[in-house]
């Protein structure tokens, strides 16, 4: 790394120097929020969610869910990853808006997703007096510029796969004009060279450092933060264990199994090392700790069926599926949260709840409403952090697939839009429907949660009844309470591949 590097970063975390903070608070009043948001983490990779088929020791992150509550039954928004972080910041269906299916790439990368106007999360907990961070993977979409304000071509002669950015390329649009007051970090893995600080690249280094070097500057950020009487959030974006796969020299081989368990376990020291920085800098009792995922295991890049076949290692738990999918493995993630004295540890809570959620929980938090124009899909859970035996606050939970597909939860029932997967799992749908299976798929969760048994047919009432709610809450523009907004595009629930 170099010199000017290691300056700048020194400069990073301890500056906030950008946003307008409505009224000054102090960490009495509120506290502090860590959300840490893996990426491709199954909820079967994490040891104690899946004590019997999961192989790969994660001890740092077992040591918090036993001082934490545990949720069995929390989704992602998506079941891929850009979408995903839209609706954590905004507590909006990403679908709502212009991405129907897959993620940023290409072109698409290079205009913000999250509206200029767009209450976010950080912008919000500003509003409350909080210095707010984020660190790690974006995924979200920002423009690169030259010093004269010109477009970087990191894409020559339409290759597929991004140069690194020049270092001094501007970053006009970046997270630091979504409500953070500082960033450091990547745009997305094929990209991850491209170290950006604020609104400048500021370096190009080898991907095998990145996971490291955010759990050393995460800790760095709160060491720094802890000398303030100011509450922060920071918002944690680590790359693993996603492509490309590069554990550390440290952790090559730790696992015994491949790679991507390797991998895997050193995401958990990193989650160690920050909660490590909250405890050695006595600010851990007024920190409350999310940690997640932002979908379910990415099988082909972690060669799952072959972790199953010769290591006995299900990445999805008892699941369906993985990332991509419609089915539980490709948004059913692990949720663990702890706050001292709030939350009770050890707890768990069985309640379907989606990552929607954390814009309507800070508001909930920090004792405001949520304006009638924002999280529109937002709902506090903060009542079920305090009781595990609280009511889910979501009526209904919509899932979306990598292709665009729809499924409703509501209740034990679940309602998938498609014959197959919707993503990447055998057998996809164009198979699925040349197989002869149907258009629809219904599954009680209570019942089967590994979702094999469909039964569409013998529950038409069901079926009707969720495809109308569905549409309505699509058309309606939100889920929660209040006057229809329009989304940004149509949205078409019943996409069909031809």
């Amino acid at each position: 790394m170099t010199k000017i590097l290691l300056l700048t970063i020194v400069a990073f975390g301890f500056c906030a120097c950008s946003g307008t903070r409505t009224k000054k608070a102090t960490r009495a009043d509120n506290p502090n929020i860590v959300y840490i948001i893996c990426d491709d983490l199954g909820y079967g990779d994490v040891q104690c969610l899946n004590p019997e088929r999961g192989k790969i020791l994660t001890p740092q992150i077992d040591r918090l869910a036993a001082e934490a509550m545990v949720f069995t039954d929390a989704h992602s928004g998506s079941s891929v990853c850009t979408p995903t972080r839209y609706g954590v910041l905004t507590g909006r269906y990403a679908w709502r808006s212009r991405l129907q299916n897959g993620v940023l790439s290409g072109g698409q990368e290079f205009e913000p997703l999250i509206a200029e106007n767009q209450l976010t999360v950080p912008a919000l907990l500003k509003q409350a007096g909080y210095t707010t961070a984020a660190m790690g993977k974006w995924h979200l979409g920002f423009a690169l510029n030259d010093s004269l304000g010109n477009p970087v071509d990191v894409y020559p002669n339409g290759q597929r796969r991004p140069s690194p950015a020049p270092v001094g390329s501007t970053v006009p649009n970046g997270p630091t004009t979504r409500g953070f007051d500082t960033y450091l970090g990547f745009h997305h893995s094929a990209s991850m060279e491209t170290v950006i600080k604020d609104g400048k690249v500021i370096d190009n280094m080898p991907t095998i450092k990145m996971l490291q070097f955010l759990g050393t500057h995460a800790s760095s950020y709160i060491a720094e933060q802890s000398k303030s009487d100011e509450p922060f959030f920071l918002y944690l974006a680590l790359n693993s264990p996603h492509t490309p796969i590069v554990p550390s020299e440290a952790w090559q081989g730790k696992s015994g199994m491949s790679a991507y368990c390797d991998f895997v376990m050193e995401t958990d020291d990193v989650v160690g090392q920050v909660l490590r920085a909250l405890d050695d800098n006595g600010i851990a009792e007024n920190t409350l700790v999310f940690f997640t995922s932002d979908n379910g295991c990415s099988f082909p890049a972690a060669r799952g069926n072959q972790l199953e076949n010769e290591f006995g290692h299900y990445a999805s738990a008892q699941f369906r599926g993985g990332k991509s999918d419609i089915w539980e493995g490709g948004h059913r993630v692990p949720f663990i949260v702890k706050w001292p004295g709030k939350i009770k540890a050890g707890s768990l809570n069985n309640q379907v709840i989606c990552l929607t959620s954390l814009l309507a929980t800070c508001a909930d938090i920090i004792g405001t409403d949520v304006p009638e124009n924002a999280g529109e899909d937002s709902y506090s859970i903060l009542a079920l952090l305090k009781d595990s035996t609280a009511p889910s606050p979501y009526p209904a939970v919509i899932h979306h697939s990598i292709s665009g597909k729809f499924s409703i939860r509501k209740g034990p029932w679940k309602l998938e839009l498609c014959p197959g997967s919707g993503g990447w799992s055998s057998p996809g749908d164009i198979a699925a429907r040349k197989n002869g299976l149907p258009e629809i798929q219904l599954y009680n969760m209570e019942a089967d949660e590994t979702e094999q048994n469909n039964v569409y047919e013998k529950y038409p009432e069901v079926v009707q009844e969720l495809s109308s709610e569905l549409m309505t809450l699509v058309e309606q523009g939100r889920t929660t309470a209040g006057a229809a907004e329009p989304n940004d595009v149509e949205v078409d629930i019943f996409k069909t591949e031809k």
